[in-house]
């Protein structure tokens, strides 16, 4: 008997996405919940569990088409064995066949997540040859990368030379390729919402610089002893998070949002992060970070970076964000002028740290400083209350103090 594997519920006003890949081809053994394929809706990967165990039948639509939420998109056929064929006969067939699960062979390959599958088709890795150092011997994204790169580097390695006999001419000129790619859903989302941030709000970015001096001896002094309590590193963001929803006190602007012609103001601060996927930027979001301590804000960053990675982010921590941070520093990003998330009215763009001469104290020394730039959306937050939410964040980094004390 067949059972059908249906499109699940993607959350609230979704009703359809992009079969991105399958992760079962027919015929492979499935158990019951196992991820059998991975959807692309317009915010994130999802992936879709097996009903039942059994064998993976027939897949009724094809990677790349749009399906409904609610349709069939494959069959399991029931009663069939769900487990791998068994090893041939011999006195050290387990304990092989145990070896090559570890080593990211065939048992790993049936459950590479949405990422790592995506990695391993666009380098064109065999995954049974990469072994895995995730949990329980997965193979990790990572994985695919360093093993792509040993690949490019042997491909490259120079051959021995052929007999002057054997030898070809050299080609005249160098090829061009041109390469077309269907656009994810995630991409084309970004790309409308971003067009739309532009159409609809008055963007205007206003920049000033900070002195990271106090916020990295801090870190030093105390990164070790918060790791130990936490669990967690001590990063950057967590001040930056911190001193925006201390800035948002002083400038509720900020936080807020024009929904028709009424503005909308919020007594909490949801800190929407951008985060690097394999498909794009996402944004999931720091609920109520006005009032979370810097171990509870810098543990749950980590875990959405992870996450992010993995393509494992849910619906609905992209959903709703009040105001949003984008680190481009740890690309090595000098200036730039990030667009708002619609609808939120502000974005904050963090950059690189890097030593300039200032002047205190009327003598030129030398300070690890970067810039901070805020996008805004002019017709609700006047220029004014964007330099003053600026100055604000600027006196919190430069004095952290004021993060403990709420001034």
């Amino acid at each position: 008997m067949a059972t059908e594997v249906t499109v699940p519920t993607l959350g609230e006003s979704i009703t359809e996405a992009t079969l991105g890949a399958w992760l079962k081809q027919p015929g492979d053994p499935v158990a019951a919940d196992e991820p059998i394929a991975s959807l692309e809706t317009d915010k994130v990967a999802v992936e879709v569990p097996s009903p039942v165990a059994g064998t993976m039948g027939e897949h009724l639509v094809s990677e790349g088409d749009t399906v409904e939420v609610g349709a069939a998109i494959a069959r399991i056929e029931e009663g069939a064995s769900a487990a791998p064929a068994a090893p041939s006969a011999s006195a050290d067939g387990g304990e092989a066949d145990e070896e090559e699960d570890e080593e990211g062979g065939e048992g790993s390959s049936l459950t590479l997540s949405p990422a790592v599958r995506r990695a391993v088709l666009e380098h064109q890795i065999d995954p049974s040859r990469i072994k895995g150092t995730g949990k329980d011997g997965r193979i990790t994204k990572d994985d695919v990368l360093a093993a792509a790169k040993a690949q490019r580097a042997e491909a490259a390695a120079p051959s021995p030379s052929p007999s002057p006999a054997s030898s070809a001419a050299p080609k005249a000129g160098g090829e061009r390729r041109e390469e077309r790619v269907r656009m994810t859903r995630l991409r084309q989302t970004i790309a409308r919402r971003l067009k739309e941030a532009q159409n609809t709000a008055a963007l205007l970015t206003t920049f000033n610089d900070v002195d990271m001096t106090a916020v990295m001896e801090a870190r030093g002094r105390y990164k070790d002893l918060f790791e130990k309590k936490h669990g967690i590193r001590l990063g950057f963001m967590g001040f930056f998070v911190k001193a925006a929803c201390l800035a948002a006190r002083d400038i509720p602007a900020v936080n807020a949002y024009i929904e028709g012609d009424e503005i909308v103001y919020h007594d909490y601060v949801d800190v929407s992060v951008a985060v690097s996927a394999p498909n794009g930027l996402v944004v999931p979001v720091i609920r109520n970070a006005d009032r979370m301590s810097f171990a509870e804000i810098e543990k749950t960053i980590a875990d959405f970076g992870r996450r992010a990675k993995d393509g494992t982010l849910k619906m609905e921590e992209m959903q709703g964000g009040t105001f949003t941070i984008s680190n481009g520093g740890v690309f090595g990003s000098l200036l730039s002028t990030p667009i708002v998330n619609p609808p939120q009215s502000a974005v904050l763009g963090m950059h690189r740290i890097e030593e300039r001469p200032v002047v205190r104290d009327g003598q030129i020394v030398a300070r690890p400083m970067m810039y901070l730039a805020l996008t805004y959306d002019h017709r609700l937050v006047d220029g004014r209350e964007a330099v003053t939410f600026l100055v604000r964040m600027k006196e919190a980094i430069e004095d952290p103090t004021r993060l403990l004390i709420d001034l």
